[in-house]
């Protein structure tokens, strides 16, 4: 029979029943005072001890928790539940190898300690010796078949392991047995990410955010699932959150800034890169993100900074050297460029970059290597991957379906999901209010631009008594004559180029537009995610782009007979709205300056008769440029004029005519001026000889108006068709030809055959005044009248359907 309690024990025994009901119940601070009592009056109380590290290592304070259940220990070595909290301790103080040697101690008195199993299970885990521990955890479970924690441990390793199926199904049973368990709602949502399943994911973060709305890691998770989603909003905000939690994170703020930039909220995202470089100086991930900011912002020289910043701490930081490539295209040190993009390819091939290099290539006419590129990019195109823009692969093959699946890859790359957090469209529009339809052009190239040459007549001639005509500038202010007339032209102008696409969707949304004219399509700059969002009922592919979205938010593409048969439309995603004349819009009031330079003056030699060919130098293909060097031959003392680009180009083109028997000299490159002067100066050209597969456009109603005859030869697809539009569109369809032998035919009857020529220039200059090419009134008119047929269309619940329209007179 146990001899009573003395008094002294019971009243100690009676403090430590207190002491163990207020520690069970949460009141720390009553439980703190009544084991520091104990342990004063009794020094030698193992249980007070003991209880008391538990509660500092509760509190966080390790080192006097360690104190406390070390005192215990000298009191009593034989408890094993002492040794085990001592590891935990230990581990807690990152001394993990520490921390096995209790764990070890505690086993060896009591072998099915499932805690201690489970505690020495994660401290080998945070000494990278994952074997073991999974080991650990399955002797655990062995003896705890219901022990949720070492199920989501065992989980934790398994995932480390790379064996994602075994995790995901060990969260699952953790789950299952504790729905509550935040670290396996994390884990499997991590997992769950990693699969592609974000959705789901993102629906465990928010379970487990549920239970601790203060979990940073889970919140810095959950944005990242969100960005990889492309909802750069809702990743911004998951950020933000976690930032408020953990200030000093530097990976928190580098992918907020990550998400500004996505937004295009550029100015805000460097000063969040600032802040993630001041935590972690040495992050060349978070310097060349800050670097590509910069590039958007056309910061070259300081971009080209933040790349060599990055590359000096990570030689072979492939995204640096692409970054730097990138930047280097854009500012057309092209040579450059291509250097880094061997370099980068070289590290890493695969990467979204790999295909820029050959903008570069073409643009520099280096047909070394773009040789035989149209076959090997086919194969990988097909096969659904995105490796080169839609708007490259137009200058480098003239297959529509290439292009229809190449627009396809592109769109599923960059808007791989429909963002949802925007209502459906609007029923109606500002038609039922007023009775004019709200037309907005969205555009980046309303400045000194082709897109802006071409279309700044249509602005200002619409009949404002029927429409309400708004400009949504995304490109930069040039702060030219162009730019000023344009936001004239508009009733209303927006610049967004510094708001994100949601964000100018609302706008679009707030305005109540009816239909929305994208100029873009995927050209520099272009922001299809804007209409990703659906802000208007009506969204239109028009003049910028000449080819297929394959976007299901675009619901029409104008375009004429000759530009897009009907044989083609099924390598449309759009419905054809076809225009009667010709697609492109023309201004008859452009000046041509009135003092025409000399010959000399121009860099052309006195005489000689003069091809010309102003298009971009990347239009021009080998192909065609060995029928000009033939013309050149056959014709004594001809040259051929071109646009000077860059100093590679340059080199390229004299060194491949001198190479065909051609004297380098004989190719003349003029200097880029202000487009009236351009105008004047082709005063001096003969004939004007077109590209493949991507005629000149802009370039080539340039050349009509200032009364230059053109030979183009009809392509395959949109862009190497548009030339033959023109000239149908003039009055000149004998100087279209269909394959290149009949093209160098007439190009060199033309050449040669004065009084041909003389007639064609003829016919032209009078053409200019008569026929609808340059007759912007009557374009403006059949423009309207698709606008209205596509209301009407709608408004009577129909789906958007091709359709043709109506010729009418001659505008004003």
């Amino acid at each position: 029979m146990a001899e009573p309690l003395g008094k002294e024990e019971l009243a100690v025994r009676q403090l430590l029943d207190r002491a163990t009901r207020a520690h069970r119940s949460g009141q720390a601070a009553a439980a703190e005072a009544l084991y520091l009592q104990i342990v004063q009056e009794a020094p030698g109380h193992f249980d007070a001890r003991h209880l008391l590290g538990i509660l500092r290592a509760q509190q966080g304070r390790y080192a006097e928790a360690l104190e406390h259940v070390s005192a215990a220990l000298r009191l009593n070595p034989g408890a094993a539940s002492a040794h085990a909290n001592h590891g935990l301790i230990l581990h807690r103080m990152q001394r993990h190898a520490q921390a096995l040697a209790s764990f070890a101690s505690a086993l060896a008195i009591k072998p099915d300690h499932v805690e201690a199993l489970n505690n020495r299970g994660n401290a080998l885990a945070a000494l990278a010796r994952h074997d073991e521990a999974l080991a650990s955890y399955e002797q655990a479970i062995a003896i705890k078949s219901d022990y949720a924690e070492a199920f989501s441990n065992r989980g934790h390793v398994l995932a480390e392991l790379g064996e994602g199926k075994g995790a995901l199904a060990s969260y699952e049973r953790a789950l299952a047995l504790r729905p509550d368990d935040v670290q396996a709602l994390c884990g499997r949502a991590r997992l769950l990410a990693d699969k592609g399943a974000c959705e789901q994911a993102l629906a465990s973060y928010d379970r487990a955010l549920a239970l601790w709305p203060g979990n940073a890691d889970a919140l810095y998770d959950r944005g990242n699932v969100l960005a990889r989603l492309k909802c750069y909003d809702d990743a911004l905000a998951s950020y933000e959150r976690a930032l408020a939690l953990a200030p000093s994170d530097a990976r928190i703020h580098e992918n907020r800034a990550n998400a500004l930039s996505m937004l295009r909220r550029y100015r805000e995202a460097l000063a969040s890169y600032d802040a993630a470089l001041a935590l972690d100086p040495a992050a060349a991930r978070a310097l060349t993100n800050r670097a590509t900011a910069l590039k958007e912002l056309k910061r070259y020289d300081e971009a080209l900074s933040g790349y060599a910043a990055a590359l000096a701490l990570a030689p072979r930081h492939a995204p640096a050297l692409y970054g730097r490539a990138n930047a280097l295209k854009e500012i057309k040190r092209y040579d450059e460029a291509l250097e880094t993009y061997d370099r980068a390819r070289s590290i890493e091939p695969g990467d979204a970059d790999a295909y820029g290099w050959v903008d570069a290539a073409l643009a520099t006419c280096d047909w070394a290597r773009t040789a035989g590129l149209a076959e090997d990019i086919a194969r990988p195109i097909a096969a659904g991957r995105s490796i080169i823009t839609p708007f490259t692969l137009l200058g480098v093959c003239d297959d529509p379906a290439l292009h229809l699946q190449c627009a396809k890859n592109y769109l599923q790359d960059r808007i791989p999901i429909r963002p949802k957090t925007l209502a459906e469209p609007l029923a109606t529009g500002a038609a039922a209010r007023d009775g004019k339809l709200r037309i907005a052009y969205l555009s980046s190239d309303f400045r000194e631009h082709a897109t802006a040459y071409l279309s700044a007549r249509l602005f200002e001639l619409h009949d404002r008594s029927r429409f309400e005509i708004m400009g949504i500038s995304f490109g930069p202010d040039d702060g030219g004559g162009t730019r000023r007339r344009v936001m004239q032209a508009f009733d209303r102008f927006h610049d967004v180029a510094d708001v994100g696409d949601r964000d100018v969707a609302l706008l679009i949304r707030q305005l109540g537009v009816d239909i929305v004219m994208d100029l873009n399509g995927f050209t520099r700059d272009a922001r299809p995610e804007v209409l990703s969002f659906r802000p208007a009922p009506i969204q239109v592919g028009f003049l910028g782009f000449p080819g297929t979205t394959a976007a299901d938010f675009v619901d029409y593409v104008i375009a004429d007979k000759v530009v897009l048969p009907s044989d083609q439309h099924r390598f449309y995603t759009e419905k054809v709205v076809y225009l009667p004349d010709c697609y492109q819009p023309n201004d008859p009031t452009r000046s041509i300056a009135q003092q025409v330079p000399t010959r000399g003056e121009a860099g052309l030699p006195e005489a000689g008769f003069v091809f010309c060919c102003f298009n971009n130098n990347y239009k021009i293909t080998e192909e065609v440029f060995e029928v000009w060097m033939r013309l050149l031959a056959a014709v004594p003392g001809s040259v051929l004029w071109l646009l000077r680009d860059n100093a590679g180009a340059e080199a390229n083109l004299r060194r491949t005519a001198q190479a065909r028997g051609v004297e380098a000299a004989r190719l003349v490159f003029a200097d880029r001026v202000e487009q009236a002067a351009h105008l004047a100066r082709q005063d001096h050209a003969g004939l004007f000889l077109d590209t493949l597969p991507y005629n000149a456009h802009t370039t080539a109603s340039d050349a009509l108006w200032a009364g230059v005859p053109l030979v183009t030869c009809r392509g395959r697809a949109f862009p190497g068709r548009v030339a033959a539009s023109l000239l149908q569109a003039v009055g000149l369809p004998e100087l279209v030809t269909d394959n290149l032998a009949d093209y160098e035919a007439l190009a060199l009857r033309l050449a040669t055959d004065g009084a041909f020529l003389q007639a064609i220039a003829r016919k032209l200059k009078q053409n200019r005044r008569t026929h609808p090419l340059f007759d912007s009134g009557r374009f403006c008119r059949h423009v309207e009248a698709a606008y209205l047929k596509m209301w009407d269309i709608h408004r009577q619940g129909g789906l958007p359907q091709s359709f043709s329209v109506e010729a009418v007179a001659r505008g004003a």
